[in-house]
């Protein structure tokens, strides 16, 4: 059996039973331990399974990096990140406003509540009764177009008056950032 078919038989094994010990990978598979780990290596690196204490088990959703944005995948542990937490109580993060917006729009039945930071006093703030201010002329070298929180309308148009852009409340900003993700500004665009 070639390595990348004993590969897929773990995966397929995994899926079944949920953990494997790399004994019982080598019992099954007729090989050495150690060639159980050559073959448990790639599939480790490339975030398919994570190995325990006990021995292997599939990557999960919810096992994936929380330092990682959901949407994006980029490191989501800066003061523009924000949670977005579901009705089952586990929490996502997003490494921007832009993200998890989106993401909201992807499984907004889903999600119970967002919470994110105001970019002035970055205290923590429902995303839901925040002010958005898109495209202003600051380079945060995060996703674009370029996202950023307030916790009022007045710090979001006296910010906005120096560094313009377009301010908007929550379903609004939703739904200009989705028909952005039809221009070329986007850099999510697929």
């Amino acid at each position: 059996m070639l390595p990348i078919e004993r590969q897929q038989q773990i995966l397929t094994w995994l899926e079944n039973e949920g953990t494997l010990r790399v004994s019982e990978i080598s019992k099954r598979l007729e090989v050495s331990e150690m060639t159980v780990y050559r073959d448990i290596k790639p599939l480790i690196a490339q975030e398919k399974i994570l190995k325990t204490s006990n021995g292997i088990t599939l990557v999960t959703q919810t096992d994936l990096s929380s330092n990682r944005c959901s949407y994006c995948y980029k490191d989501a542990r800066s003061r523009f990140s924000v949670q977005l937490i579901k009705k089952d109580q586990r929490i996502e993060q997003a490494c921007c406003p832009h993200c998890a917006l989106l993401r909201y729009k992807a499984i907004e039945n889903d999600v119970s509540q967002m919470i994110c930071h105001d970019f002035l006093k970055d205290t923590t703030i429902s995303a839901k009764t925040a002010i958005f201010l898109l495209d202003a002329d600051l380079h945060l070298n995060c996703c674009k177009p370029q996202v950023i929180v307030f916790e009022s309308m007045k710090q979001a148009k006296q910010f906005q008056m120096g560094f313009g852009g377009r301010i908007y409340h929550f379903a609004e900003a939703i739904q200009v950032l989705m028909e952005d993700m039809q221009s070329e500004t986007c850099c999510h665009k697929k």
